[in-house]
């Protein structure tokens, strides 16, 4: 961006800031902040090491948010006893909170260069639900603190205190976990003995999980295909099933046979009610690790030092709110309309296009934004001012 644009930018960085109020996180004054600013040039520079007294003072941070007119605003998931100590090494860490980033860029099947930021948003939304079953349903995790990032996805902050001493090692465990665990079939059943019912020897029976976990929900797979095959004529069934690789008619006509005369034990887990119901469980463990990981940024969960943006903030790279979301209104959030800066709406500016193409932008989906010189509301401005879109034109 061009001086005039960074100047404007920063300007209006700076009145956002002195029209809101922003809290800072559980235990701000142990934890190290740092920001970016608006510097000259293409490069950028991270001011950090700093305490809530260095930022704060006496005063609020929203008060050195106005003077400073950051363009990117953070702080440290740990916590410290010297926070503005130069060296992480003497700080004193005293714990930190479990956060997970989810990257728009980083998912499976988005392309950046030929997928748009909207679309790019949306799959982001569906990793993020993955990622919150994964920490209320398997972690027992309560509450935990959904934002916006601002730019490209989401974080999610766990504040528990039994996560709080967790190491690197550790939260590279969960990691593993939540992103698809290196593991075998077999890994995942349990056995019971069979006894009684005329029989010399007790045998074993091999179940899959039926509540929590990765065997859960190959288990859910299970059961969705038992649903699905029941509720079929009898060729289709055997052709859905003969999709599978290695599943011959021979096997297909076994596994209708036992979706409907063992339903009951299928819900139970049982998989022994006929070889052919293994072969394809296993199949569909290995298409449920590929399919339903949540695909996180690891090194930002493993980080025990790492710096994360504040909520309330602006991002630089979009000019959109870095936004708390609470759990029962996330279905109805919208990014690109829920974070969009009330105190930028309303007011028209002039700006240069200089990357024309098809945009989505506070509730607006898919207009063309044409190139070259025009009026256009100042939260649409900003917006692509810092995205790399246009520049401010002299007025």
């Amino acid at each position: 961006m061009n001086e005039r644009t960074r100047a404007y930018l920063s300007g209006r960085f700076g009145d956002y800031y002195r029209r809101i109020d922003i809290e800072g996180p559980p235990a701000s004054n142990e934890r190290e902040w740092g920001h970016i600013p608006f510097t000259p040039g293409d490069g950028t520079t991270m001011v950090r090491h700093q305490s809530w007294l260095d930022i704060a003072g006496g005063g609020s941070i929203t008060e050195f948010l106005a003077r400073e007119q950051p363009r990117h605003v953070y702080h440290s998931v740990g916590r410290y006893d010297d926070p503005d100590a130069s060296r992480m090494s003497v700080k004193g860490w005293r714990g930190a909170d479990l956060v997970f980033d989810l990257d728009a860029d980083h998912l499976p099947g988005v392309d950046p260069e030929t997928t748009s930021y909207a679309e790019m948003l949306a799959t982001c939304k569906e990793a993020l639900y993955t990622l919150l079953e994964f920490l209320e349903a398997d972690f027992g995790f309560r509450d935990p603190t959904i934002v916006f990032s601002g730019g490209r996805g989401y974080h999610v902050h766990v504040r528990a205190d039994r996560v709080q001493q967790l190491g690197r090692d550790q939260r590279d465990e969960i990691v593993e976990y939540v992103r698809g665990p290196d593991m075998e079939f077999e890994d995942l059943l349990r056995t019971e003995t069979v006894e009684g019912l005329g029989l010399k020897n007790p045998t074993q029976k091999r179940l899959l999980p039926t509540e929590g976990g990765w065997g859960a929900r190959v288990h859910r797979q299970l059961l969705d295909l038992v649903a699905e095959i029941r509720e079929r004529p009898e060729e289709e069934a055997l052709a859905r099933l003969q999709e599978f690789s290695g599943v011959g008619e021979g096997k297909a006509r076994a596994i209708v046979r036992a979706a409907t005369e063992n339903a009951e034990q299928l819900r139970d887990g049982n998989l022994d009610v006929h070889p052919a119901v293994v072969s394809v469980a296993k199949l569909l463990f290995e298409q449920t690790l590929a399919e339903d990981g949540a695909p996180i940024d690891e090194p930002v969960t493993t980080d025990i030092n790492r710096l994360i943006r504040l909520p309330g903030t602006l991002h630089g790279g979009s000019g959109l709110v870095v936004t708390p979301i609470e759990r029962d209104s996330l279905d109805e959030f919208a990014p690109l309309r829920d974070a969009v800066p009330e105190q930028f709406r309303d007011n028209e500016i002039q700006i240069d296009v200089t990357d024309p193409g098809v945009t989505t932008f506070d509730g607006e989906e898919g207009f063309m934004m044409e190139g070259g010189k025009q009026a256009v509301d100042e939260a649409l401005g900003v917006f692509l001012m810092t995205r790399g879109r246009a520049e401010k034109v002299a007025e």
